[in-house]
């Protein structure tokens, strides 16, 4: 037998020694929280799956089956066995932060190369939690500018698309306050008739913009085009549950949208204000 052959069954069975007692327990922890952050953040089913089963196999946990849905994560470990284990997950539909998918990411192939034990893969997954690179200032601007840029995009003028940059401004900040207090489609209703009474005040000041042009831009940043295409990928995949869930939270943020700009209009109607 050769050094080699050695160095690669003492390597395999350490492997082995490492998962006696509660061990795959620690395991199925581990890719139980990894999935979540994966679903919580707007990750696809099928990497969500791939992801945890990785991991889990990368412990050496081969007996395993994971079953994913927007919503919720199943798993079991050593099914059939005398320690059998299993893992149910709750993960409400939440935002899309691509940041914390690419950290779970680059933590799961850290381990399958070998590079991160169980423990550090658990401390970098906590840490991974709370993973915001940008901060407020730079949810403002992306905001600004993604609603300036429609503006303009849709046919609003260089006047129109200011108007949306401060429009988009406001509503970051109007959102920040909003979401310590409301949740769900509150928020979106709110929104955007924030964005359709700004968008009538500036109009109202500046007759020569586009009032119309305007409210298209200013609510871009709530539309919800990440959650539709990543239905349509879930309906690609075979995923049709999640697919369902995933298209149902669009349209219904999409409803929301629109019936917070026609309250705002009512209430520009109302209060006399100038639309064109």
């Amino acid at each position: 037998m050769t050094d080699c052959m050695r160095g690669c069954i003492g390597a395999l069975a350490e492997q082995t020694a490492v998962f006696e007692g509660e061990q795959p327990g620690r395991v199925l922890e581990l890719a139980g929280h990894a999935g979540v952050l994966l679903l919580a953040n707007g990750a696809e089913i099928f990497r969500v799956q791939e992801t945890m089963t990785r991991l889990l196999r990368a412990f050496g946990v081969t007996n395993s089956n994971v079953y994913v849905i927007s919503n919720g994560i199943f798993a079991t470990v050593n099914e059939g066995g005398e320690e059998a284990l299993s893992l149910v997950r709750h993960v409400p539909l939440g935002s899309v932060n691509l940041a914390r998918i690419d950290q779970v990411n680059q933590i799961s192939r850290s381990v399958c190369a070998g590079e991160l034990g169980l423990a550090e893969a658990e401390a970098a997954l906590t840490r991974a939690e709370t993973f915001m690179p940008e901060g407020p200032a730079m949810l403002v601007l992306a905001s600004a500018l993604g609603a300036a840029a429609f503006c303009c995009l849709f046919g609003g003028s260089l006047a129109d698309g200011t108007a949306a940059f401060f429009v988009g401004v406001a509503l970051q900040l109007a959102l920040f306050g909003l979401q310590r207090r409301s949740r769900g489609f509150m928020l979106y209703i709110l929104g955007s008739a924030l964005v359709t009474l700004l968008s009538g005040a500036a109009s109202w000041l500046l007759p020569s913009l586009d009032f119309n042009r305007v409210v298209i831009g200013g609510i871009i940043p709530l539309v919800p085009g990440v959650s539709f295409t990543t239905s349509i990928r879930e309906f690609f995949n075979g995923d049709y549950l999640s697919g369902v869930i995933h298209l149902i939270a669009a349209v219904l943020t999409a409803v929301c949208i629109a019936l917070g700009v026609c309250g705002g209009i009512l209430v520009l109607r109302a209060l006399g204000g100038a639309l064109q």
